[in-house]
Order: C-alpha cells, then structure tokens, then sequence
C-alpha cells in the first residue's frame, strides 16, 4: 500500500465516520511519512546503497 492509496482510504473512512476536522492531521501524516521513507538513510537501512567506500590499505 503506497502512501497515496493508504491517505485515501483514511480520508474516505474520516469522512464516513463524519470526521472532517481529522482530514488535515491525515494529510500532514502522509507527508511525513512520505518524507521519511524518501530520505537517504532509510534507503540505506532499506538495502538500497551504492557500492561502500574502499578503506585505506585493503587489497
């Protein structure tokens, strides 16, 4: 599920819920969930890196 279809979803069930006010607290959350899963270090944790630096004096 992308950040997108899970806002959505929530969006739709706030508004179901007749939860209006809950609609800006939704969207800052997606944003920053979508900040945090596009920065480097999470692609690092993720597996996802260029090759590591030699080190100095190894073969």
């Amino acid at each position: 599920m992308t950040v997108d279809e899970w806002l959505s979803a929530a969006e739709t069930d706030a508004q179901r819920r007749r939860l209006e006010d809950l609609t800006p607290l939704l969207r800052a959350l997606a944003k920053a969930t979508a900040t945090l899963r596009a920065a480097e270090w999470n692609q690092r944790a993720a597996g996802v890196h260029e090759d590591p630096p030699s080190r100095a004096g190894s073969q």
